[in-house]
């Protein structure tokens, strides 16, 4: 390519005084009034610099260098030249915005780093209703309301727009409706402009993509769905969307038929192995172990401790103050504070990344309804404020802890149990109201009752303990046989079977200690709250919390379900607003029991280690 500086400087710009480019190649010399030539003094060109004749025909060839182009014309072109570049430069500096207004010089490295440590300011949501709820501000891709580019489309571009354009609409008439309930509770669900367009594209292409033989039935069926739905399902739809757009978390999966788990060793080589496992509680107790019963001085103060705050407790929730009624008060009210309003689900914090004292940080958010940390109260409201008691003496002052006693009836040792609870709070705090426990490693029933608490239920806690009022109501108590032909369920009610209920946790523990002996290995995950629950004090645990450490240690442990899925790939726990299942966590916890068993097997077999099988 030809250079074009000089080529075009007889010819003026066609934008004349409105352009605005820094090195422009037409000319901006006023033609109005020429300028007149003025010799340039002899003195002012180089003493070496030869004398030029007349430029031939041939035109010559211009140098980028301005010191050269202004020696390769003759000294009267060249005077005219620099003033033209002069007034050039002048009238694009006047054109320049920066010189209308003040800029600031460019930040140092230092400020840099100053202005990166700065917290990231909290941007203001814009509603898209009159005095309705306000989106979340979330990072949205700025997209038209056109179909995306496909290798092989389903429809032509003319179509594929047309359905598009009705399927936005659908959608938009629902995120109207949402806006318009004016229920904070729900603001995180109401979609700005941006998000319905690509929540409306991601779904066009995604049946694009899936479907491309029935394309047009599959979208028309989804519109007149969308038009239908009620706004608890689009909520559902839209929290599904989000998660998975925004924040990268997986919808919950329907149930699936859990993995046997299964080893190449007999049953004795198992068991003989899991008493290696066996894990000292002594120096643990500051992480919520209770390693001896508390005394009975103990017990009287912890008393006396209760009678003095006046049934003042810390909402285990919400964290206000209340006060709670054991026993109810005259007027039948159990507990004082009203509502409680709360996040169910654990703040999730962004993982730091490089770049964040550029972009900023992604703000920690609660998976449950995907806001922002601080900017509510809560998205679940509960009829009381609830809490939690943790101190061995205050637990002692309702139920007396036990130790596992021994038993002399010639069975010999007893076989690894597994076992899970379930709590739900209530006036004497969180108590125990389902105990399941499985023969290990082969993995039978052996106990599984509902408990009746003693203090006066506050919340059940459906959400993770999966107990209902249906589930005490059509409970059976233990010991009676169950009716072979139980009446039929209303939608809506528990189609479980009816389960077996006790009177109480002391109940429910003696029905536990007849499986088990001292040296019997109890295998349990975050195994102390299972055993503060039912008040046992046993000496050979195995809690896979400590199998399967954290990097940083106690108290932050991983949960169950992570370490389900990442060591056995079994999800569990998928049965959202139904709440857990104590049997399939109590399987779940012995499975990663036999897990480790395998792996100390091998280590222990390369060090000379065999088996005796006695006859």
């Amino acid at each position: 390519m030809f250079t074009p500086l000089g080529l075009f400087k007889a010819i003026a710009c066609p934008e004349g005084k409105e352009c605005q480019l820094l090195t422009c190649v037409f000319s901006h010399q006023d033609n109005t009034k020429p300028p007149e030539p003025q010799p340039v003094p002899q003195s002012t060109l180089a003493k070496d610099e030869p004398r030029l004749q007349e430029p031939a025909q041939k035109r010559r060839k211009v140098e980028h260098n301005e010191q050269t182009r202004t020696a390769s014309v003759r000294p009267e072109m060249a005077a005219d030249r620099r003033r033209d570049t002069e007034k050039q430069s002048s009238r694009e500096i006047s054109n320049l915005h920066s010189v209308s207004r003040n800029i600031s010089p460019p930040p140092t490295k230092s400020r840099l780093k100053e202005e990166g440590t700065k917290a990231k300011p909290v941007a203001t949501p814009t509603s898209t209703a009159k005095n309705g709820p306000s989106p979340v501000k979330r990072k949205v891709p700025k997209e038209s309301l056109n179909p995306r580019m496909l290798k092989k489309a389903p429809a032509t571009h003319s179509v594929r727009s047309s359905i598009l354009q009705k399927l936005h609409a659908a959608m938009s008439a629902l995120n109207g409706k949402m806006a318009s309930l004016k229920d904070n509770e729900k603001s995180s669900l109401v979609l700005s402009p941006d998000e319905l367009v690509v929540m409306a594209l991601d779904e066009e292409q995604k049946v694009a993509k899936d479907n491309p033989s029935v394309y047009g039935n599959v979208v028309k069926l989804r519109i007149v769905k969308l038009q239908k739905m009620s706004l608890e399902d689009w909520g559902k739809e839209v929290l599904v969307h989000l998660n998975a757009r925004y924040y990268k978390v997986e919808a919950p999966k329907p149930d699936q038929q859990a993995k046997k788990f299964t080893t190449d060793m007999e049953e004795d080589e198992e068991i003989a192995i899991s008493r290696m496992l066996r894990t000292e509680l002594k120096g643990k107790e500051t992480f919520g172990y209770i390693t001896s019963i508390p005394s009975q001085d103990e017990i009287e103060q912890a008393k006396s401790g209760i009678e003095t705050a006046q049934g003042w407790e810390k909402c285990d929730r919400c964290a206000r103050r209340f006060q709670v009624f054991p026993g109810r008060r005259e007027d039948g009210t159990l507990a004082t504070g009203g509502h409680c309003t709360y996040h169910p689900g654990k703040i999730i914090r962004p993982a730091r990344k490089a770049t964040d004292h550029i972009t900023g940080q992604a703000d920690a958010h609660f998976p449950c309804c995907n806001e922002s940390v601080g900017t509510s109260a809560g998205c679940t409201k509960a009829d009381h404020h609830v809490f939690k008691v943790s101190e061995a003496k205050r637990l002692a002052a309702v139920l007396q802890f036990e130790e596992t006693p021994t038993h002399d009836d010639g069975k010999g040792p007893r076989k690894p149990v597994t076992f899970d609870c379930e709590m739900a709070y209530t006036t004497f705090g969180m108590e125990l109201v389902r105990l399941t426990a499985l023969s290990w490693p082969a993995g039978e029933m052996l106990v599984d009752v509902l408990v009746k608490p003693l203090g006066e239920i506050l919340d059940l806690n459906s959400r993770y303990s999966g107990i209902f009022p249906e589930h005490y109501a059509n409970a059976i108590p233990y010991g009676t046989p169950v009716p072979e032909n139980t009446p039929a369920k209303e939608e809506g009610e528990i189609s479980a079977p009816p389960m077996r209920v006790v009177d109480s946790p002391a109940a429910a523990r003696a029905l536990l200690f007849e499986f088990l002996d001292p040296d019997t290995p109890l295998i349990g995950h975050a195994i102390d709250n299972d055993l503060n629950a039912t008040r046992i004090i046993h000496p050979t645990i195995i809690d896979t919390v400590l199998l399967y450490p954290h990097p940083r240690g106690l108290p932050i442990r991983y949960s169950l379900k992570h370490l389900t899925k990442l060591h056995l790939e079994r999800d569990i726990q998928m049965g959202g607003d139904k709440g857990h299942d104590s049997k399939e966590d109590a399987l779940a916890t012995g499975d990663l029991v036999r897990l480790k068993v395998v792996e100390k097997a091998k280590v222990i077999k390369r060090a000379g280690w065999t088996f005796k099988h006695h006859a």
